[in-house]
Parts: structure tokens; sequence; C-alpha cells
């Protein structure tokens, strides 16, 4: 029965993304269509991120309150809307609510975590939320090829597809995906719309040192990989001169070994190591692997430095969000991995726009130094952490944030 949550929420994930990976490529060159502004254009590429950001806490608080299945279920529904809106977009404002809805209900990876959260072990944590980085990657890696593919039927064509797998994943969640979170696990007072939104215990759990430490972190090393990933495609073709199927190549290349890390070994790892001595050996790959990607000048130097960055990638994204989970009390698991959630949307906003502005106004190698530079206070912060671990790994579960146990 443990395993079996584990399973359906993979498959859900994992289909959901697919659908993201399809539209995620095509959404620029739609957008083009419709002349914008380069503000406008901008903002048409941060608002998914923008509205996770504002909405990931919320929903996170609901499935504490009302259960996971449910908010899954709805942030599911919501994305097909999202899709088909895509689909049928004829214009920049539709075009911008198709984004738009896709964000406010784009909470599914948030409550997915939360759902690993409550079937697992301490010592599984990082394990289950492994699954969730390989079901990104092997998402990213799946949906721009069938993207490619559905294009040639027709413009409309990704985004109807798009919303046909995340409706898949929708009835896989509404009929299989049983309720995690018990019902006397949760709040029974139905309490003022206030009370429902109090952001308290929240505010008790970031304060908590090493939560806010590994938030602050894990806000530090998003916002660094966003301008690797922001800027990779400009760089391979400014330096490299490479067309744009050989730059999918490459970035195939990065998702299928950081699928392979966060699918594969970090579960295994983290049972010898501990989740804090992860995170800090993931930023120390990433660290020189940035500065590196300035020096290289032939593509076999380079894939040897992607390894690095998809490997410290790979063992940095799980371990963090199992120590987070692990540090937070399981009543707040929903609304603390959903405040999680939206530091990495926060970073996801900043650091692409950064990223770009840096290597068009800076120079090419500028956003990488950046993400060195920014990886060195994360290191800081990872070095702190490891220092206050009461064992060499994290096999016990740490004291609960509210003060009692669950």
């Amino acid at each position: 029965m443990k395993r079996s949550p584990l399973f359906i929420v993979f498959i859900t994930v994992f289909i959901d993304l697919m659908g993201f990976g399809i539209v995620i490529p095509l959404l620029p060159l739609y957008g083009q269509k419709y002349q914008p502004s380069p503000v406008v254009f901008g903002l048409l590429m941060a608002v998914y991120s923008l509205m996770q950001f504002l909405a990931l806490p919320v929903l996170g608080r609901l499935s504490d309150r009302f259960g996971r299945r449910p908010i899954l279920v709805l942030s599911l529904a919501g994305t097909v809307a999202g899709y088909l809106l895509f689909a049928l977009q004829n214009s920049l404002g539709l075009l911008f609510l198709s984004r738009i809805v896709g964000g406010v209900m784009g909470g599914n990876v948030a409550t997915a975590q939360a759902v690993i959260a409550d079937v697992t072990k301490p010592e599984d944590r990082a394990k289950g939320m492994g699954l969730i980085g390989a079901a990104f990657g092997l998402g990213f890696i799946l949906g721009p090829a069938i993207g490619g593919v559905a294009l040639s039927f027709g413009e409309s064509v990704p985004g109807f597809f798009a919303a046909g797998l995340s409706a898949v994943a929708l009835a896989v969640a509404a009929m299989i995906l049983p309720e995690t979170w018990p019902k006397e696990r949760r709040e029974t007072k139905v309490a003022s719309h206030r009370d429902w939104f109090s952001l308290h215990r929240l505010v008790a759990a970031l304060r908590h040192p090493q939560i806010g430490l590994v938030m602050v972190m894990f806000f530090l090393t998003t916002f660094a990989f966003a301008n690797f990933e922001a800027t990779f495609a400009l760089l391979l073709n400014h330096r490299f001169k490479l067309d744009a199927l050989q730059v999918t190549h490459l970035f195939v290349f990065v998702g299928v070994l950081a699928a392979f890390v966060q699918g594969g070994l970090v579960g295994r790892l983290v049972k010898r190591y501990g989740e804090r001595r992860l995170a800090f050996t993931g930023i120390l790959l990433l660290l020189p692997a940035y500065l590196a990607v300035t020096a290289v000048a032939a593509i076999p130097p380079l894939l040897g430095v992607l390894v690095f960055l998809a490997l410290g990638a790979g063992l940095v994204g799980p371990s963090l969000s199992s120590l987070v989970s692990r540090l937070s009390s399981s009543e707040e698991q929903g609304g603390v991995l959903g405040v999680y959630q939206s530091l990495s949307s926060l970073a996801r906003i900043l650091g692409p726009f950064f990223g770009v502005f840096a290597f068009e106004k800076f120079g090419a190698d500028t956003p990488y130094f950046t993400a060195a530079g920014v990886s060195c206070l994360a290191l800081g912060i990872a070095a702190l952490l490891l220092s206050r671990t009461p064992a060499p790994a994290d096999l016990e579960p740490e004291p609960s944030v509210s003060g009692s146990e669950a």
C-alpha cells in the first residue's frame, strides 16, 4: 500500500509534465506571432511562474485542510483548461489567459510532494522526492519531442495533445489515487476565511532556523540554475554555432542524466550520507561546473561539464525537498511545501530575466559567473546546515516545528 501511491503520483506528474514540456518550447513562437513589445513578451514568459508563486502556498494550505486528493484533482482539471485555452488561442490576451490559468492551477507538484511526505518514512523521503525529479526530467525529455511531431499536424494540435495528457493524469488521480492525508489529521474546525489562510503556523516553521536556511539555499540554487537554463541555448549558438536541433540534443542529454540521478541514485545515497551531505556535495559539483562552462571551447569537454551539472542538480533538488519536509511538522507538510515551491517559482521568474539581461548587456559568460557566485552563498549555507546535523545520515525524524509530534 505504501508503494502504490508513490507509483500513482509518479505516473500522474510524469504525464502532466509531458504536457508542460510540449507547450514550453512553442510558447515563444506563438507569442511572437502577435508581435508584443519586449516587456509584454517577457511578462508572457514569466506569468506562469508568477501565478504559481502566488497560488502554491494557498493550494498547499487547502490540501492540509481538505486532503491531498481533491486538491490534486482540482489542479489537474485547471491544467487541462489551461492547455485547451492554449490550443484555442487566437489573440495575445487568450494566450496570456492560458498561462495564467495554468499557473494558478499548477499546484500539482507541491501536492504530489505532500503525498510522498504522507506515505514515506523519513529515511525513504529523499527517494520519494527523487521520483518527482525523475518525472520532471522524463517529462521534459519526451514533451518537446512529442510537441514537435504534433505541430506538424497543425498549430493547435500540441495544445490539444497536452490537454489530453493532463486529462489522463486527472483520470488516474481521480479514480486510483487514495487519500493519503486522513480525515482525523485535518483541522476539523470550520473557521473564518482569515483563519483558513492564516500563516501563523507557516511563520513558525519558517522561523525554525534550519527550515529557513533550507529555503534560502533552495532559492539560491534554483536562481543559479535558472541563469544556466535560460541562456545555455544562446551560449551554444553564440559560441559553437549550434542549430536548434543540436541544442535540443544537449538539453535531452542533461535531462536524461538528471532523471537517472534523481530516480535511481538519490534514494540509495541519502540512506548512507544524509540529505545535508548530498545537498552540500551537489552544490560543490555545480559551482565549478558553472565556471567551467565559461572556459570550454569544444563540444567534448562541454559534455563532461554537463555531466557534473546534471549530477549536482540531481543531488540538490530532492535532497532539499526531503529535508524541508522532514523538518516541518506533519500537519503543515502541504503548506510548507507550497511555500517551498513558491520560492522555486520566484527564482524561476527572477533567474531567467536576470540571466538573459546579463547575457545581452555584459557578455555571454556573465550569467555563469553569477550562478557561481550565488552557489558560493548556497555552499556556505549548506556547510552551516551540515554542522547542525545530529548524525552522519538523517535517519531519524527531526523535532516537529510546532513543538508536538503528530
